[in-house]
């Protein structure tokens, strides 16, 4: 391991939850789009990470894809919408806010985490390029 591995390990943990808050905010923006029943309903976005070059002791991480989630979505009755059917119903995305609020949490302390890395391991090279001065 070189000495500067913590870095890139740490940047590739930001990289991956800045991927994360970007897919959950989309979701959450789109959790009240309407759309007619005869199209689909916007679909949760969920990101698939993956250790990097697993096994080979370089460690850190990668973005490797993104899931959706159903095009279905659910029917709910407003015939004063403009989109509605002549049933009355419109298409929303099948998103669970509770759900969508976790995950923003869990990827903002992941990122607050990976960044204090850097920052101590930027602490700790400062620290020893001063003992050479001293």
């Amino acid at each position: 391991m070189s000495t500067f591995d913590s870095f890139r390990i740490a940047g590739s943990g930001l990289y991956a939850n800045r991927k994360w808050m970007d897919a959950v905010s989309d979701n959450i923006t789109n959790i009240n789009t309407a759309t007619s029943t005869d199209q689909s309903a916007f679909q949760e976005r969920m990101i698939v990470v993956e250790a990097a070059d697993y096994g080979s002791g370089q460690g850190g991480v990668r973005v490797a894809g993104a899931e959706f989630g159903s095009a279905e979505g659910r029917l709910v009755h407003e015939p004063d919408n403009p989109l509605a059917d002549a049933d009355g119903y419109v298409r929303y995305p099948d998103i669970d806010l509770g759900d969508q609020m976790t995950q923003l949490i869990m990827a903002q302390r992941s990122y607050q985490a990976n960044l204090a890395s850097i920052e101590r391991a930027t602490d700790a090279y400062q620290a020893a390029l001063q003992l050479g001065k001293g």
